[in-house]
């Protein structure tokens, strides 16, 4: 009878330490995966703003800042990849992504109001000091921050956002230049080789340039911006502008671009206060900038050279939104660039 018992108990030992063996098994072939991301939203004066987040807020904290026609999800897949060593947050400005969408009529659509919106959203969040990465409308919404808060900014990384006037000095920007100066022009700038063909498609030889600017709200202007000047375009994930274009097509959101684009006036007349900035403060900058993009040229990134001293600088053979081509590439920069600024954190510490 005890020697019955005695084999009894040793099947039971032995079956759970079988079992505990294939647990910690699993475990290991299967750990949790680093850097998730977490998708949080706080109230901004009265708005919803989505956000995403991951990362130990212990580690450095880059601050993501998207651009036109997309919002955070622009980072979906930057974000993990640097989540181990770093503290990332991507916000949605009002009127993009998953934030509020309140009509032009209640919202003040203008550069400087985003900016106050992102600089709440950051004293919201608790971040008191950041690198900014800044891309198409996320430069001068971060630039307007940084030369307001010199002391908080750890280091630049720019992708194709621009605080220099080479870098809309060419035939995309000529009807939207017009535009600024006059809402009502009418085929202003239009006669370029780039918008010309906007014309024909439409059939139209003379469009007003709100007409003609309500183009960049389409499918086929939106699925452009993500494969001009690309390498390989099936290797650019068709999800991109499906989701992108869902929120365009939003009621009143064509109203909200124009506003934007119309805002984008004051931006220029900024350029000699960031580019004082620049030299004042002289910000670690790394520029990972797509050279194929015809919106944002490489004559953009260039002149960040005259008044830095030290621009870790890379042209990468891709369009606007380099990230979708190039985004390990991207990370890799940024991991080796704030390492060496010292921003990173040594061996995961």
């Amino acid at each position: 009878m005890i020697t019955q018992t005695t084999n009894i108990i040793k099947v039971v030992l032995v079956s759970l330490i079988f079992n505990v063996g294939l647990s910690q098994t699993s475990v290991a072939a299967h750990p949790l995966p680093l850097g998730g991301i977490k998708y949080k939203t706080v109230s901004i004066d009265g708005l919803d703003i989505f956000y995403r987040e991951a990362g130990n807020p212990k580690h450095p904290t880059i601050l993501l800042l998207h651009g036109f026609p997309t919002s955070s999800h622009m980072f979906r897949d930057l974000i993990p990849a640097l989540a181990d060593r770093f503290h990332l947050i991507a916000p949605d400005y009002p009127g993009y992504g998953y934030s509020s969408m309140p009509t032009v009529d209640k919202f003040n659509y203008t550069f400087d109001n985003l900016a106050n919106v992102v600089d709440k959203f950051i004293d919201k969040v608790g971040l008191e000091k950041y690198s900014l990465y800044l891309m198409d409308y996320g430069a001068p919404i971060g630039f307007r921050i940084a030369t307001n808060h010199p002391e908080r900014i750890e280091a630049l990384i720019i992708q194709n956002g621009n605080a220099y006037v080479e870098g809309i000095d060419n035939n995309f920007w000529e009807p939207i230049k017009a535009y600024w100066k006059d809402r009502g022009a009418v085929n202003q700038g239009l006669d370029n080789d780039w918008w010309k063909n906007v014309k024909a498609a439409y059939k139209k030889p003379n469009m007003t340039n709100d007409e003609a600017l309500r183009f960049l709200f389409t499918l086929g202007a939106t699925k452009w911006q993500y494969t001009n000047g690309v390498r390989n375009v099936e290797s650019i994930n068709p999800d991109n502008w499906n989701h992108v274009q869902s929120l365009l097509d939003r009621e009143g959101n064509n109203a909200i671009q124009l506003q934007l684009f119309y805002s984008y006036g004051s931006n220029p007349p900024l350029y000699p206060q960031w580019q004082a900035y620049f030299r004042k403060y002289q910000p670690p900058t790394l520029i990972v900038w797509g050279k194929n993009d015809e919106i944002f040229p490489a004559e953009g990134a260039h002149p960040y050279k005259r008044d830095l001293k030290e621009v870790d600088f890379h042209l990468l053979d891709t369009g606007h939104f380099a990230l979708e081509e190039d985004g390990e590439v991207i990370a890799q920069h940024i991991r080796r660039f704030l390492g060496v600024k010292k921003v990173a954190i040594a061996n995961n510490q």
